[in-house]
């Protein structure tokens, strides 16, 4: 949860006065008013006795371990958790949508170097970086910096990077490097388009966000969320990026999961009916839907209906996660996913609890 002049101390001194301002627009009508009371906050919670009950607290800025690394040790202790994968959450909106490619480059090394030094103290940490597909060469430097840097996956925005896809020959060898380096790419939410805003203008007043804002989930957008996600692993399978590097691994992380089981069935119908018109498609060595299951998880939102979705697609594709410290995760993350996977066993119940996640980390079984 980052702070406004937190991205601008990690940049190069050159682009740091072209950075956007940090926005608040997305955070509720008063984060503004909030960042004033954080240092008192924060220093509260240093001294604080954190317990297992911190996940059922406040969240956001207010939670403890938002911005500070030992406090977030603390929270994984009180939590007992072993791994969690920590993303950026405001300070993308810097650099993410200009057209000046050196800022959006320098924007993005920034990033990388501040979520690598947040994490770096605690090996249970592991840092998302961030990569825009924009400049395939760009790109290329700035995956290998990222990696250097210490990443232990790279958040990739899900829409087109331009007037190609991201499953373009051209980005091959950003997707070899990852593959070689045994590090994923992730999707998040934030990382494509939601509903055009034309889909809001219904000649009703415009309702607040669910945060009591105006830039964040509405109803509306919530039913159409995965659309960006669910392009962009439909081209990487049916365009042959899976085939091409077999041992590059993804994840969808924070989109929900409702539309697994159609995707799955959707892109093994596309298959089965243009195969015979279309080169690529005749070149997969397995169906669309396997190279899914074999390379890609996804993360419920904890009211979803878990257990079926492990009923229609099997064990081997959902993780559990807390979304700590923002709110999407729930109060009671543990509870609600265990009564989920309650009817199975406990080789599915690992699974989703730490294998699955182990798995897309690259991290050695039960360790």
């Amino acid at each position: 949860m980052e702070t406004g002049d937190w991205l601008g101390a990690f940049c190069d001194p050159t682009l740091r006065d072209q950075l956007s301002p940090l926005s608040f627009d997305a955070a509720g009508s008063k984060a503004a008013d909030l960042m004033k009371a954080l240092p008192g906050v924060w220093e509260t919670h240093r001294t604080q006795v954190i317990g297992a009950d911190v996940i059922s607290g406040p969240k956001g800025w207010l939670a403890p371990g938002a911005l500070d690394t030992d406090v977030r040790s603390k929270v994984l202790d009180a939590l007992a958790i072993d791994v969690q994968l920590v993303f950026p959450t405001f300070s993308v909106e810097q650099f993410a949508h200009t057209k000046n490619l050196d800022v959006l480059y320098g924007g993005t090394r920034a990033l990388n170097r501040a979520m690598v030094a947040f994490c770096q103290p605690d090996a249970r940490l592991k840092a998302v970086g961030f990569l825009p597909l924009n400049d395939p060469e760009r790109a290329m430097i700035a995956l290998d910096e990222a990696l250097t840097e210490g990443v232990s996956a790279v958040w990739v925005p899900s829409d087109a990077p331009g007037d190609f896809s991201p499953a373009h020959v051209d980005l091959d060898p950003v997707w070899a490097r990852m593959a070689e380096a045994g590090v994923p790419f992730v999707l998040h939410i934030g990382g494509g388009r939601l509903l055009p805003k034309a889909f809001h203008n219904n000649g009703l007043p415009r309702p607040l966000d669910w945060l009591g804002g105006g830039e964040n989930l509405r109803a509306k957008d919530f039913p159409v969320v995965h659309h960006s996600p669910e392009r962009f692993l439909a081209c990487m399978v049916l365009d042959g990026v899976f085939e091409r590097h077999p041992t590059l691994r993804g994840a969808a992380i924070e989109l929900g999961a409702n539309w697994v089981p159609a995707l799955l069935r959707n892109v093994d119908h596309a298959h089965r009916s243009f195969a015979k018109f279309e080169p690529t498609l005749q070149s997969l060595s397995q169906l669309p839907s396997e190279y899914l299951r074999q390379h890609v998880k996804f993360t419920p939102f904890p009211f979803e209906d878990t257990a079926w979705l492990v009923g229609q697609c099997g064990p081997e594709l959902f993780m559990f996660s807390t979304d700590y410290p923002h709110p999407e995760g729930g109060k009671q993350p543990f509870q609600i996913f265990d009564d989920a996977m309650s009817s199975f066993g406990p080789e599915a119940r690992e699974q989703f609890f730490w294998g699955n996640g182990a798995e897309l980390l690259g991290l050695a079984a039960g360790g």
